[in-house]
């Protein structure tokens, strides 16, 4: 008889990482013989690196074993449990229209791919262009520094996820293995098979371009249609429930279910939601700049004399300052490049992006401050507005460009004059500046307390030649749009969404955020 046995903690030397070695530390662990293996599947794969003298992988594995009465369980070792994903459709009131989403972004897609999956035949409208316009669009800009509006780093097909690291960690809770129905799903459209089961999954975002491609064209093979260029300019509203929506001011498309995966800067989106009467509310944010370092410099720090046989190392970094303030590392980018990210004219906005093999040389990632109302204000939009300001003080201080200033000098208040021994990396012009005279006194002390704490982490963290670019303003939604249990706002049949609405961070917590909203829908209507 054959049974499957859930093993953790068996280390291997991150030096000697091969199925031979993986088999033989299960046979220490399991005190069995090879023999009694017939297969193994790894569940999760992480690193071990508290102690530089000896890193080590850490796996948990499913393991199919002849004579498990020899198995002595424990913490370590016990039967392995399901960890599928299961949901079935229960409404009985029947649509008269196909279900609309707004946004193709992760949690747009998701939803869609699930409702699609089902039988609901999905209409997505996406403000911004198809993957390979936008790309090309995107491109342009950087190259040239033409900027359209509708599609670029924030807006356009893949979302705002497309140019990232296409990271997939998450800490959000999962009781329903939703998490393991969206890396199944990007699996099954393209992406690495690593991802199921390694510690800090990505997929970087050449890869993710072509998943995303591949999920759309599977939507369409449903019965899911796509449009483009399709911007939500207007809700019709009777009796309190969705009845239309209206298409770049002129067309209307009929329907009763709205979900609202509308990303975190459709700043005009927000404002014509309040004027419709959907119930919202500011939220906290963070702002701050990227910085950039030797990938080598940070791997070696993380995982001593080891980091020549694994990828480029990431971080993540937290601290409080005497203020008050809380300040931490936001979407680490190794080995990438810092990007404009704008979306709104003579407004400018930088983030990390990698491709999958991490392989520019440069670390990035966000250095950001937690701001709130004390900050900017209790009246609706106020967070808005701050941002608003912050960007287009951004857009100034460039030029248009990316403003860059090397660490030790944003230290003395002075515009730099070249680089030093980091030679970073970006998409997109950029231009010497004084950082400083982005934010106020507070948040810039506040940045300047917290790489001094996190060089005792990381040693030369705060290296004088470590360049900074700002601003990095849109961590997340500074809005957050009213729900009930039921996924559903005050207005009824109008579903608020993912990031943009105010429930996720990252491309994982907005598909699963989406899933949620597929499974509320499904509950309710027939297709």
């Amino acid at each position: 008889m054959i049974v499957v046995i859930r093993v953790k903690q068996v280390k291997v030397d991150v030096r000697y990482d091969n199925n031979e070695e993986l088999y033989n530390s299960l046979v220490r662990k399991l005190k069995i013989n090879v023999n009694d293996i017939v297969n193994i599947n790894i569940v999760k794969k992480s690193i071990d690196a508290r102690h530089k003298d000896n890193v080590c992988f850490v796996y948990e594995v499913d393991v199919d074993v002849r004579n498990e009465s020899r198995i002595k369980f424990d913490n370590d070792i016990s039967f392995s449990s399901s960890n599928c994903y299961s949901f079935v459709p229960s409404g009985n009131l029947k649509l008269s229209n196909q279900p609309v989403v707004v946004g193709s972004g992760p949690c747009g897609l998701f939803c869609a791919y699930e409702l699609a999956k089902f039988g609901y035949k999905p209409i997505v409208i996406e403000r911004g262009e198809d993957m390979d316009s936008r790309v090309n669009t995107v491109n342009h800009f950087w190259n040239n520094g033409v900027f359209n509006p509708n599609s670029n780093v924030q807006f356009g097909e893949g979302g705002a996820g497309t140019f990232s690291d296409g990271k997939l960690s998450t800490q959000i809770k999962d009781k329903n293995n939703r998490i393991n129905e969206v890396l199944n799903i990007f699996v099954s459209n393209g992406a690495p098979s690593e991802i199921l089961y390694d510690f800090m999954p990505h997929i970087g975002t050449d890869k993710l371009r072509d998943v995303v491609k591949n999920m759309r064209n599977s939507i369409i093979s449903l019965g899911g249609e796509f449009r483009y260029n399709s911007c939500l300019t207007d809700i019709n509203i009777v009796d309190n429930r969705v009845k239309s929506i209206v298409i770049n001011n002129s067309e209307v498309i009929d329907c009763d279910v709205l979900v609202l995966a509308i990303g975190h800067s459709a700043r005009d989106t927000f404002r014509m939601l309040y004027s419709k009467g959907v119930i919202m509310s500011n939220k906290p944010f963070a702002v701050g700049v990227r910085v950039m370092h030797s990938q080598d410099m940070i791997s070696k720090n993380q995982y001593g004399s080891y980091y020549k046989y694994l990828r480029p190392a990431s971080y993540k970094l937290t601290y409080n300052t005497s203020s008050g303030r809380g300040v931490y590392s936001f979407c680490m980018c190794p080995g990438g490049y810092v990007v404009n990210a704008s979306s709104e004219d003579k407004r400018l906005v930088v983030n990390g992006m990698s491709n999958y093999s991490r392989d520019s040389l440069i670390a990035n990632s966000a250095i950001v401050v937690t701001v709130n109302e004390k900050d900017y204000g209790s009246n609706l939009f106020d967070g808005v507005k701050f941002q608003e300001k912050l960007e287009s003080k951004a857009y100034q201080l460039g030029n248009g460009k990316i403003p860059i200033q090397l660490y030790g000098d944003y230290v003395k208040g002075v515009k730099s004059q070249g680089f030093g021994d980091i030679v970073p990396k970006f998409m997109g012009e950029t231009c010497f500046s004084d950082l400083n005279l982005l934010f106020n006194d507070d948040i810039n002390s506040s940045i300047k307390e917290a790489m001094k704490y996190f060089n005792g982490r990381i040693n030369g963290f705060n290296n004088s030649d470590v360049v900074l670019a700002g601003i990095e303003s849109r961590t997340s939604s500074p809005i957050k749009i009213y729900r009930d249990e039921n996924y559903e706002a005050n207005v009824l049949g109008l579903y608020p969404a993912g990031e943009g609405a105010g429930y996720a961070g990252g491309i994982v917590s907005a598909a699963v955020d989406g899933i949620k909203v597929f499974e509320s829908i499904v509950s309710m209507y027939l297709c």
